[in-house]
């Protein structure tokens, strides 16, 4: 991708996430690490999202307008983006590459922590750690961090989680948000994740475009795996194949689901050019 189209999709994105974006969703997520045993820090005024528990009556009631109490915390969020970037997510067949989609959703949370104060960094992973951003506040950073993840070199390999999540641990050594964008097609090391999920809010996001899950009917055909780069012959015309197929997919998902939820972390299922909003303000929510 060359740099005038990728600074063209990054304002694009950008247009994009400010409609997407509610102030709802940024209340929410600003009061998710609001806990207890934390340091007060300042007042502020009232936000849409913002817990009724947060707000500070006497200063409420002296000037007539709502505040809440901020804590220390809140100033001091550090967030992550662990993004794969194997072959297999440089694909994309209905409204967008899985990478675009990721950078668009990794712009709603960055320019939603910048409103926060928040640091946001970047690991980029295939087979290997292949670039780190260190966290760093505003709204430059933010556009930062989306043209990285457009102009990464999406290469054949078998993702590598284990070496990103740790990573991740040692950059962000106080609590904070941990965000996984991939298509998951490589097993991880259920202990490091234990880890990861244990000392951060951990949200793993599997991104997948609607063709992934369904193979179509063109007889004999050589199929390739995007990730690793192997090829097999499959009969495509065979019902059982076709049914087997999408079932070994959906209980792939459903297994994938279950270790995360197991490991104390969350796990979202999204297709590209769905509502990831939605899906993000519940995370926070639950958070």
């Amino acid at each position: 991708m060359e740099i005038r189209e990728i600074l063209k999709k990054v304002r694009q994105i950008e247009i994009r996430t400010r409609r997407r974006t509610h102030a709802a969703m940024m209340g929410q997520y600003r009061s998710t690490f609001q806990g207890q045993g934390m340091s007060f820090a300042e007042v502020r005024q009232y936000e849409p999202g913002d817990e009724v528990r947060r707000i500070d009556w006497n200063k409420t009631a002296r000037f007539q307008d709502t505040f809440v109490k901020v804590m220390e915390e809140e100033r001091e969020l550090s967030v992550f983006f662990l993004v794969d970037v194997s072959a297999s997510m440089d694909y994309g067949t209905k409204t967008a590459l899985k990478r675009e989609f990721v950078a668009e959703i990794c712009a709603s949370l960055g320019f939603s922590a910048a409103a926060n104060n928040d640091r946001v960094g970047l690991i980029l992973y295939s087979d290997k750690v292949h670039k780190i951003i260190p966290p760093k506040k505003g709204r430059s950073h933010i556009l930062t961090i989306i043209a990285s993840i457009l102009s990464a070199d999406y290469r054949p390999a078998a993702a590598n989680l284990d070496e990103a999540l740790n990573l991740a641990v040692k950059l962000n050594r106080r609590r904070g948000f941990l965000f996984l964008f991939s298509d998951f097609g490589e097993d991880f090391d259920r202990k490091i994740l234990k880890i990861a999920a244990k000392k951060n809010a951990l949200l793993a996001i599997r991104i997948f475009d609607e063709k992934d899950e369904i193979i179509p009917d063109v007889g004999y055909a050589l199929l390739r795996d995007a990730e690793t780069g192997r090829e097999f012959w499959a009969n495509t015309s065979s019902p059982r194949w076709r049914y087997n197929f999408a079932e070994q997919q959906k209980q792939r998902v459903r297994m994938l689901g279950s270790e995360f939820e197991s490991a104390s972390a969350t796990f979202l299922n999204l297709a590209t050019g769905s509502d990831y909003a939605r899906e993000l303000y519940r995370f926070f929510q639950k958070s």
